[in-house]
């Protein structure tokens, strides 16, 4: 049976970040468990981010997302169908198996004064992308996928999501895109799973103006 991890990243970066994390597995009303090496369990993972704090001015631009999961996670992208980049920026997740989209999103984000809302669909690119196809409509529409590359880690971790946003997604018809919030959900199958109780997950920030911000969060029963 599959679980759901809501995971919320909560941190703080000069009064810029905030966001949160939950979890909730089990039996409705149940206890959070954990699979095993042998049996892993699958995951539905849901999380949320936000960038406040600054004024207009002074609010530097996102430029990429840097994400360690647990040692236990386990992230089978290559054994579900996947999409090609060439297909998504040919025809978008539409033309993609349907295996191979997990999940969904959204954001919130300004171009200049005016309000604009990304979209975002997750689609599996195999054992080692994952993308995140992000559409907007406001200044201009704009269709991209935003690439997650997996690698391996060490240590504490099992594995690293690298993304960075690309140019076109940053800067719309010459306006800078300030995003403000942004979550999603993903997950099927064991497309996502663990081996282990959820631990601690490490998110880093990357901004234009060359700050860095790195926390760890741990994930937490939601009932």
């Amino acid at each position: 049976m599959r679980r759901s991890i809501t995971t919320g990243l909560i941190f703080g970066l000069l009064g810029l970040a905030t966001a949160g994390a939950w979890a909730a597995g089990g039996r409705h009303g149940g206890p959070l468990t954990a699979g095993s090496p042998r049996h892993p369990q699958g995951l539905q993972l849901r999380m949320t981010f936000g960038w406040t704090g600054l004024t207009q001015p002074d609010q530097p631009l996102i430029t990429g997302i840097d994400v360690w999961f647990p040692k236990g996670s386990v992230y089978n992208g290559g054994s579900y169908p996947r999409c090609s980049l060439r297909t998504l920026d040919v025809r978008g997740p539409e033309g993609c198996p349907r295996g191979a989209i997990m999940g969904k999103g959204s954001g919130v984000a300004f171009a200049d004064t005016t309000l604009t809302r990304p979209r975002i669909t997750v689609v599996n690119g195999g054992p080692r992308e994952v993308y995140f196809y992000t559409v907007l409509n406001n200044p201009a529409r704009v269709q991209e996928p935003v690439v997650g590359h997996i690698t391996p880690a060490h240590g504490d971790f099992s594995y690293h999501l690298s993304a960075t946003i690309p140019e076109s997604l940053r800067v719309v018809a010459g306006v800078p895109i300030e995003l403000t919030s942004l979550s999603f959900s993903a997950g099927r199958g064991t497309w996502l799973a663990t081996t282990n109780a959820p631990a601690g997950i490490r998110i880093t920030t990357i901004f234009d103006n060359g700050l860095h911000t790195t926390y760890q969060v741990w994930v937490q029963d939601s009932r």
